[in-house]
């Protein structure tokens, strides 16, 4: 974890507990959870709510605590996982059922041609011979029978299983998207950032991360409110996803930031990349869904930093977020890369003190 994630994530921590001590909410991990969340910034629909309560004057109690919780931070991605399970397994249940009594059926089967096999050894008498060909039959039938249900339960387990593949799927890629903005969110980033160091590191092809931060967004969250906010959000993660290609991968990171991933991608094509996207951004003019009111332009700051031999995860965020902290400071609306970041440290020499406003 870099230096500025952990004062962000430190920030954000102190503001919970003090809305847990303010409302007098125990201090239990769910609700830590519930006011960090809303500290973030992340679940606009939360702060909503939360919001509205607090312009009411109301405080939040520990029984309304739960409630938002429930609602809002208690996935049910884990039901539906566990149910998609419990499916599975009572139709892998259902299969070796078929299967057994299959062989149950075909067990006694071959023990009826084993004992005909011996009947037929000794001299019988035509009624005896009538009547073993008769039971033959019937156990013939019985076995075509028992052979058929098994067919008809695998084809429908067969089916079965396929909808349920599609159904774990579908949570899966749901677990992986940012619920506002429909890009991927902090998790898919960091398997992401994970198999492209692991990759870049084995193959020696170059890396990027870029990571990107709206500005002044508090400000404007403040001014237009945050139904506005949202679509400002929304505007700018479709703007950093249509701009990328390939194995690309474009994330919300947390609050006003997105970060993109760039394999095979080197310094200069990787600036190129967040220019291009800084431009898109810059020339989207925002208007007011309800009054068609338009409420300007936005812009992004931008750093981009290069894997390097040796690079962990944190390491290549943190000197990203550098260049990014440096491109605030220089005055927002730019793209700040590492071959940059030195020039700038002898007019900027503390960046890492800088807010990210």
């Amino acid at each position: 974890m870099s230096e500025q994630e952990f004062k962000r994530a430190l920030g954000y921590a102190n503001s919970a507990f003090d809305l847990l001590k303010r409302s007098s909410i125990p201090p239990y991990p769910q609700f830590y959870e519930l006011l960090y969340t809303y500290a973030t910034g992340v679940n606009p629909t939360l702060n909503n709510r939360i919001n509205a309560i607090f312009r009411n004057g109301d405080s939040p109690s520990a029984n309304l605590a739960e409630a938002l919780y429930n609602e809002f931070l208690k996935s049910d991605v884990n039901d539906r996982m566990s149910n998609v399970s419990e499916r599975m397994h009572a139709r892998i249940e259902a299969v070796h059922e078929a299967i057994d009594t299959a062989m149950t059926t075909a067990n006694a089967y071959s023990g009826s041609l084993q004992s005909a096999s011996g009947d037929l050894e000794r001299d019988i008498s035509p009624e005896a011979m009538k009547t073993l060909a008769e039971r033959l039959l019937s156990e013939t039938r019985r076995m075509q029978d028992t052979n058929r249900a098994l067919e008809q339960k695998l084809e429908a387990s067969r089916d079965d299983i396929a909808s349920l593949q599609r159904d774990l799927d579908d949570v899966r890629r749901e677990s992986l998207l940012d619920p506002l903005t429909k890009i991927a969110n902090r998790k898919s980033f960091d398997e992401g950032m994970e198999a492209a160091i692991a990759e870049a590191r084995e193959n020696g092809t170059p890396l990027c991360l870029m990571i990107v931060d709206i500005d002044h967004f508090k400000n404007f969250n403040d001014t237009y409110g945050h139904q506005t906010g949202d679509q400002v959000l929304r505007l700018v993660a479709m703007t950093l996803k249509s701009n990328i290609k390939g194995k690309d991968l474009a994330a919300r990171y947390g609050g006003e930031e997105f970060v993109a991933i760039l394999p095979s991608t080197d310094i200069e094509g990787a600036v190129i990349v967040a220019e291009n996207i800084r431009r898109a951004i810059q020339a989207k003019e925002l208007l007011k869904r309800s009054t068609n009111e338009k409420l300007g332009r936005i812009t992004a700051s931008f750093g981009v930093a290069a894997y390097q031999p040796g690079d962990t995860v944190s390491m290549l965020i943190e000197r990203a977020d550098r260049c990014l902290y440096a491109a605030k400071h220089a005055g927002r609306n730019r793209v700040v890369s590492e071959s940059e970041l030195e020039a700038l440290q002898v007019q900027l020499p503390q960046i890492q003190g800088i807010s990210a406003a």
